[in-house]
């Protein structure tokens, strides 16, 4: 099976370029497609120097987002590669070749594995994955007070992770790897979002199509954590896309009645106002 990747770049070629010398020489992965969503400044020009047989560069006509920008990818990968299995990964990744290759064999070899994430290590914070959300968590997210306690509602216990292939519902959308055919059949990432959300609605539409996925607790990657969202959006701008993406995802895949969607649209717009007032004090 070979192994393709896709990197999204948006105003950060000195991420994409680290990774990219990083990455060119795996003998594990037979395409890298890098997506530049319409960067403002000169990554064109500069990620052109990388353009070879292996490394293929393409461009949005506009910023598209996480979930289109890496469909634009995918959508490349199944038409004109032999590639069977995609990874898609952030810019600021650092990995080990010798990672990737256990990772690939993982879903190489287990033939119910669709997606498949390993461990993330970012900021001090280990993830693992995580469940899918339901009306309590999502509420509890836009009470200000309480949102840290609503990601808690989400983790699995330690315990859980009691073998190397864990199954979960979700994974990191940083750095993970898919099947080709799986993405195909969930029609992809869903594009309707431009940031965030996107790994909960990919894991929902993933189990509704009974596709199985899992995290291995063996291995890791670091998630450096690139400034590049935040040099594009200010604190209140990404706080609104944050929860256009919520509202999107509640009222498209939770199917929350009209009473809970209100509930929640409340808080969302008590939770704005702290979030504009602590953003002019």
């Amino acid at each position: 099976m070979k192994t393709g990747i896709i990197i999204l770049n948006y105003n950060d070629y000195e991420n994409t370029s680290k990774m990219l010398n990083q990455i060119k020489d795996f003998s594990c992965l037979s395409k890298i497609i890098i997506v530049d969503n319409c960067s403002t400044d000169d990554s064109m020009e500069k990620l052109k120097e990388y353009e070879n047989k292996k490394i293929i560069l393409l461009q949005a006509e506009k910023n598209l987002g996480y979930a289109a920008g890496n469909n634009l990818g995918l959508k490349y990968l199944e038409k004109n590669t032999s590639c069977e299995i995609a990874i898609i990964s952030n810019p600021d990744v650092l990995i080990e070749e010798g990672v990737l290759k256990e990772l690939i064999h993982d879903i190489k070899t287990h033939e119910n594995i669709s997606f498949l994430g390993p461990k993330i290590l970012e900021n001090g914070t280990i993830f693992k994955g995580w469940k899918l959300p339901n009306f309590l968590s999502e509420l509890l997210s836009n009470i200000n007070f309480l949102g840290k306690y609503s990601h808690k509602l989400l983790k699995y216990k330690e315990e859980y992770y009691q073998e190397k292939l864990t199954k979960v519902d979700v994974v990191h959308g940083c750095f993970f790897l898919g099947r080709l055919k799986s993405f195909k059949k969930i029609k992809y990432f869903d594009s309707h979002t431009f940031l965030y959300y996107e790994e909960n609605i990919l894991a929902k539409k993933a189990k509704e199509k009974n596709l199985e996925t899992y995290v291995d607790t063996t291995v890791s990657v670091t998630h450096a954590l690139s400034k590049s969202v935040d040099k594009s959006f200010k604190k209140v701008k990404k706080y609104k896309i944050l929860k256009n993406s919520q509202k999107y995802y509640i009222k498209n895949y939770m199917h929350v009645n009209f009473l809970g969607y209100g509930l929640i649209r409340l808080f969302y717009y008590i939770s704005l106002f702290f979030c504009y007032l602590t953003f002019w004090i």
